[in-house]
């Protein structure tokens, strides 16, 4: 067994550093242990100075090509599963393998993304969840279901749906153990006031989505979980801004028309008056390059989180694979429900999303905020993970000048890279 008092490891890594919406060119990243010691210009920093009783002049170096950047390990707040893994159907060991699939990708944090399904199957995996947190693999569950609508229902199983129901929605939390981050509810079905009552008393961020609410409801419900997270902290509860979120915004949600703004239109003012947080799911798949765009001029890189929403087939190839155990097929990287042919998640990792939204026009600095620290605040967890500064977490991923993955560090451990890359 190592001593506590032995040296800790340490690395090294020059590139340009993106972090929290900035950049600096001749940038260096130190690492000690599972925690970054310097982060900052090059020639800030001295390898002969003392971080804790030893100098940094033995640490290894990370090989990095010319142009590499350093950023952040990247925060996913919704995702279900990758390279083969479902994590509705609460596998254990095919769910292992699409964490650690994960994390070598570049996703050092991720909220694992449950789907509805019978009541009996969700605690089974909300349990498995909250033991593979306790194990430091996932940072939390995000419960996107039951309580949806069955109009915009989109690969969720519509024998599953619920109105919300608070007896319910308890057993749920209570079975997280305190592992329960976010959930997604529909602000239009009866009972939605009370479950987002629920959800904040018990910390779990309300999200709304899966939604066919009208402009006015969804303004209401957002402005409600608002008016509550504000009392929290304003009792010293909580100690960072929280806002509610809103589930991959534009889909599975009434389009913005001109007389019939829906929640769209209540979402993007919300998000800009710094009230709510939108994902995006900026593949290329499930929105335009130009709506994607379009967003973070609107609302800014500060109100958006980039999410992959990321089925099993992420990392693999077209074929057929399953969603909480509806078939879903995927061709030419685009995965479809067999049944109606709905969108049934995303096959890109989160770095690759990062890459679609840099290609859509959104500058890098922009895109890996909203992929690093904006989710992590989300979390409440800013003063962890999310950026790269002294006293974090040691989550770094290198990539080449075109965000191709080069090398990631997660929690001070250097990863091989999944064979697929």
């Amino acid at each position: 067994m190592t001593s506590p008092d032995a040296p800790q490891p340490r690395l090294v890594a020059r590139g340009r550093i993106v972090t929290d919406g900035e950049a600096v060119d001749d940038g260096l990243v130190a690492i000690e242990g599972d925690r970054i010691v310097y982060a900052g210009p090059a020639g800030g920093f001295d390898a002969t100075d003392e971080f804790s009783g030893a100098g940094f002049s033995g640490a290894e170096e990370l090989k990095v090509p010319e142009g590499a950047l350093l950023l952040p390990g990247l925060v996913d707040l919704h995702c279900h599963g990758a390279a083969g893994g479902d994590f509705p159907s609460a596998d254990e060991d095919s769910v292992r393998q699409a964490l650690d699939f994960l994390h070598r990708s570049g996703t050092t944090t991720l909220l694992a993304s449950l789907v509805a399904a019978p009541p009996e199957e969700l605690l089974r995996g909300i349990r498995l969840f909250a033991r593979l947190d306790g194990e430091g693999l996932v940072s939390g569950i995000h419960l996107e279901g039951p309580f949806l609508s069955p109009t915009r229902c989109g690969a969720q199983n519509p024998d599953h749906l619920l109105e919300p129901d608070v007896g319910l929605a308890q057993e749920l939390i209570e079975a997280a153990d305190g592992k329960m981050m976010t959930m997604t509810y529909a602000p239009e079905l009866p009972g939605a006031d009370a479950l987002v009552d629920l959800l904040i008393e018990h910390g779990v961020t309300p999200s709304l989505g899966h939604t066919d609410a009208d402009a006015a409801t969804a303004e209401a419900s957002l402005a409600q979980a608002c008016e509550e997270l504000d009392e929290l902290a304003a009792a010293g509860f909580d100690d960072q801004e929280a806002v509610p979120t809103v589930t991959h915004l534009f889909n599975a949600m009434p389009p913005l028309l001109p007389r019939a703004p829906g929640p769209v239109a209540a979402c993007l003012r919300a998000a800009a008056a710094d009230r709510a947080v939108v994902e995006l799911v900026a593949d290329g798949v499930h929105l335009d390059p130009a709506t994607v765009r379009m967003v973070f001029d609107l609302v800014g890189a500060g109100n958006i989180a980039l999410v992959s929403d990321s089925m099993a087939a992420a990392g693999l190839g077209d074929g057929p694979y399953t969603l909480g155990g509806s078939p879903v097929t995927v061709q030419d990287g685009v995965a479809t429900l067999d049944a109606t042919g709905a969108i049934a998640g995303g096959t890109c990792t989160l770095l690759d999303v990062v890459r679609h939204t840099v290609g859509a026009g959104v500058p890098l600095e922009s895109a890996v905020r909203s992929a690093t620290a904006v989710p992590a605040a989300v979390l409440g967890r800013s003063d962890e993970f999310g950026s790269l500064r002294r006293g974090l977490c040691a989550d770094l991923v290198v990539t080449d000048s075109e965000l191709r993955l080069v090398a990631v560090v997660r929690k001070g451990n250097t990863l091989t890279l999944p064979v697929s890359s």
